[in-house]
């Protein structure tokens, strides 16, 4: 006989206190489901169950091998249901947090031609510059940009994205130019205030030296684009990504404030959930976001 079957009729016996409820649950006679638990104690060679007239209980074997049976008949079901989920369309609500900058300009133009893909879903994109819990919060995947914090969640790379220090040819005009890192506690820096620790920015020098420099005073921002709009108005050098000046520096209207300083670089992820197995809906988005990225970044953004 089938070592599964054997395994679930004896299983369903316990859970269900007896052969007649067992039978029923399993769509079979109560003759089959004493077979196949006979066929079981047969093999082992032990007593599984205490059997009376009136009522059906497990023996200590037999309540340690239902522990260890009832994992394996669980593991199985999960691979029915992982073959059967991969193989099912994509469908349903898909929850996406992402960051306001990037969702905007990045994520917002590309939502049509996917839901055109996948009429089946239906998405909810929230836009915030907040650290969201994703379980918690019940959302399905974030895309999150830089070092990522939380491990226990998955992750895939979709692109990279420079970061450099910029400002307006007008506020270098008034100001004048930093040569190195020290100058510039004699500029007027803007605060991005979006994320912990954000007052600091972490540099490095051109002999490789890691510099911290302090940013908190003149302008405090907590969105990108409106510090984008300040450095072209000419108050102040900004640290901000690529994805976010590249057309403004395309247009002449930032440069770098320090070219000579290496140039950092952030990824961009699509972070969800840990488990067994990805919802379709998931990583369809995933796997479109990748081919929607493969010419981006990191400096590369139209």
């Amino acid at each position: 006989m089938d070592r599964l079957t054997e395994m679930e009729a004896f299983a369903t016996v316990v859970d269900q206190g007896g052969f007649t409820d067992a039978a029923k649950k399993m769509g079979i006679s109560k003759s089959a489901v004493s077979k196949h638990v006979s066929s079981l104690e047969a093999r082992l060679g032990a007593r599984l169950l205490n059997r009376t007239t009136r009522r059906v209980s497990p023996t200590e074997i037999g309540l340690a091998y239902y522990d260890r049976a009832r994992r394996v008949l669980n593991d199985a079901g999960e691979a029915d249901a992982l073959v059967t989920s991969m193989q099912s369309a994509p469908s349903g609500l898909l929850r996406i947090s992402v960051a306001t900058d990037f969702g905007v300009n990045y994520l917002s133009p590309v939502l049509g031609e996917f839901l055109s893909e996948f009429s089946d879903i239906t998405v909810n994109m929230v836009l915030n510059n907040r650290y969201v819990e994703l379980i918690s919060e019940g959302f399905d995947m974030a895309v999150r940009i830089g070092e990522l914090e939380d491990s226990t969640l998955r992750a895939r790379k979709l692109t990279e994205t420079s970061k450099r220090m910029i400002a307006s040819p007008a506020y270098f005009e008034q100001y004048g130019r930093p040569e190195k890192i020290d100058d510039l506690n004699e500029h007027k820096l803007l605060h991005y205030s979006n994320q912990a620790n954000s007052a600091v920015w972490k540099l490095t020098a051109p002999s490789g030296e890691k510099r911290q420099v302090r940013t908190a005073g003149w302008l405090t921002v907590n969105d990108g684009q409106s510090l984008l709009n300040a450095c072209v108005g000419g108050l102040g050098i900004a640290y901000l990504p690529s994805f976010l000046y590249a057309d403004a520096m395309e247009q002449g209207l930032v440069e770098v404030a320090i070219p000579d300083l290496p140039v950092e670089t952030q990824g961009v992820y699509a972070v969800y959930p840990p488990g067994r197995f990805t919802q379709p809906k998931v990583r369809a988005f995933i796997d479109f976001l990748v081919h929607s990225f493969a010419d981006k970044g990191p400096d590369v953004w139209k």
